[in-house]
């Protein structure tokens, strides 16, 4: 493991220092009361030989039932601490990881599919746990279990304890040296699992439109092909991990052939008795499963060495935004994109790519609803992204409330401006905690009379359970979803609100309950509607028509009517959308 990668297990360990300390307290005991088993069966063989009393025979063998007891309450409570540990610990990297990941901007995210972030997230970390929550315990404690056997073998017959330390180290020497080459494959090995996994992702995200277009077949073949990737990969990785254990099977021959040949050779030149046979035997044969777990924690460590470089990796990518020092005022918010330059670059702000917007103005004074219309692709999704900081643009300046967005903490910005897109995402949960996104701290209370205030008290009645109704995406329909987005928003309280194409999933019964919660949502607020269909631009106070990044033409929504040159007029006459 490198340096880097120690120092970021040691930041994470390093609150869970007491808790350490009790596990090192605990692993001790058990490592001490281990290394006594062998001893009190030794002073049993030692007292039988002496013709020892039953009594006393009786009570050396309740001692050595207590021992092991013990030793195992011991091994049992070091092992659940290092759990708590470990877990603890790697919780705190999911979380972290988590709130990164979700820091990241949308370029960030259109080149890495959500299930290879999941596998990030919690495939990566669930390896770093597992050797994490057994690191102190398997490696350290079996390593210092060693040690303990070579001492007390070497206090028993000095060569036979130097002939089991010097087969240890080479075959630990050896381990170590092989451990370094398995270590890129389980890197690897990762990354394709990730990899594979993302594709699983799309696949059945997509599956309706796989089968209306006959290309289950396509996807199968995507399958298999990074199956087939990966197949090489995991063999090279399993490979390397089987020749270190082939190492400790070596291992076993030598420490059986030193063990009882040299203590049967002492015993019969009389330099060791039975008890001090049965020490040298009992004490090599118990060598045999601290070197077979260090083995077990190396291999681990080489899969927890993959997956800490993958997950650094990750750390590693900065923000494309850089947060501001400043507040957005409160109340409504005035929004200005003064001069406004910006397309979607390939490879960042110097990549190629076509502008989207080009030297583009607007300004929303505060408490105006302005309407965006215009086809597909003129730029409305595209200013709205700018607004809520999603991106920077290359030239020109976006100002909220006066200032420029730059100057802004992005939590100011995404708290200061409530966004409801066209894909609401409704959570497998009750309605309360779809409408407070699992904040305990807003009551029911708060929640009733803010769907009242917006005229959705009776839709609440409807419901079977009311704000404890289990909800889904498939139990809802268009329209009521986007009434929940509005609740959202309402609760939110922001200066801002985006709507873009708040209408285009609506069906006829919600249509009427949506018109009436958007006029109590935008009462004294700044709002820009995006809209395709023309009649939800009813409560606008300005149009703005824009085509291929430019605006064709703005004004109050009675003046463009009247004029019969308009653009906008002539969407109406024709009873055309803006497509």
């Amino acid at each position: 493991m490198s340096a880097q990668s120690g120092g970021f297990v040691r930041r994470y360990a390093a609150p869970q220092g007491p808790a350490i300390a009790l596990m090192a307290a605990v692993l001790l005991v058990s490592i001490g009361l281990a290394l006594a088993g062998p001893q009190i069966v030794s002073h049993f063989i030692s007292a039988a030989e002496n013709h020892a009393s039953t009594a006393a025979l009786l009570h050396i063998t309740v001692l050595f039932l207590v021992v092991v007891a013990a030793h195992q309450a011991m091994t049992t409570a070091a092992r659940y601490t290092s759990a708590r540990v470990g877990w603890t610990a790697t919780n705190r990297i999911r979380g972290d990881l988590a709130a990164h990941v979700l820091s990241l901007g949308p370029g960030f995210h259109e080149s890495h599919s959500p299930g290879e972030l999941i596998e990030r997230i919690d495939g990566d970390v669930n390896v770093i746990n597992a050797f994490f929550s057994s690191f102190v315990v398997v490696l350290v404690g079996n390593a210092l279990l060693l040690l303990g056997i070579l001492i007390a073998v070497s206090f028993i017959s000095p060569w036979i304890g130097l002939s089991f330390a010097g087969l240890i180290v080479v075959v630990m020497g050896g381990l170590a040296y092989l451990q370094q080459f398995g270590a890129p494959w389980w890197e690897a090995d990762r990354e394709h699992n990730a990899q594979f996994y993302g594709y699983a992702g799309e696949i059945m995200h997509a599956t309706e439109d796989l089968r209306s277009c006959g290309a289950e077949s396509y996807a199968m073949a995507g399958v298999l092909r990074r199956l087939r990737g990966w197949l090489p990969v995991e063999l090279r990785a399993t490979a390397w991990g089987s020749v270190v254990w082939m190492s400790t099977i070596g291992l076993f021959t030598g420490v059986t052939l030193l063990g009882y040949g040299l203590s049967g050779w002492l015993f019969h030149a009389h330099r060791l008795g039975l008890p001090g046979v049965y020490l040298v035997v009992a004490y090599g044969l118990m060598l045999l499963d601290p070197v077979e777990q260090i083995r077990e924690q190396l291999q681990y460590l080489q899969q927890a060495a993959g997956a800490l470089t993958r997950v650094r990796a990750v750390f590693a990518i900065s923000p494309a935004l850089a947060d501001g020092p400043d507040e957005l005022p409160p109340g409504p918010l005035s929004a200005e994109l003064d001069h406004v330059t910006f397309g979607y670059r390939r490879g960042g702000d110097g990549g190629e790519g076509t502008d989207v917007l080009r030297d583009f103005s607007l300004a929303v004074p505060a408490g105006r609803v302005l309407g965006l219309v215009g086809r597909t692709g003129a730029g409305k999704t595209t200013i709205t992204r700018l607004l809520f900081r999603m991106y920077d643009p290359q030239g020109g300046a976006v100002r909220l409330g006066g200032r420029d967005i730059r100057s802004l903490r992005l939590a100011s910005v995404r708290a200061g401006i409530g966004l409801v897109t066209q894909d609401v995402q409704i959570f497998h949960a009750s309605l309360r905690d779809n409408l407070t996104f699992f904040d305990q701290d807003v009551d029911d209370e708060r929640l009733v009379a803010t769907l009242s205030a917006l005229g959705l008290r009776d839709w609440l009645g409807r419901l079977p359970d009311g704000l404890d109704t289990a909800i889904s995406q498939d139990s809802l329909s268009g329209g009521e979803a986007q009434l929940i987005a509005f609740t959202r928003v309402f609760l939110k309280d922001p200066g801002l609100i985006i709507l873009d194409e708040p209408s285009s999933r609506l069906d006829g019964a919600t249509e009427a309950l949506l018109q009436r919660a958007l006029e109590q949502l935008l009462t004294g607020r700044t709002a820009i509607i995006i809209a395709h269909r023309l009649e939800t631009l009813r409560c606008a106070d300005d149009i703005l028509v824009l085509d291929d990044g430019l605006a064709l033409e703005r004004g109050m929504a009675s003046a463009l009517l009247g004029d019969p040159g308009s653009r906008y007029a002539a969407y109406h006459r024709s009873g055309q959308e803006a497509l």
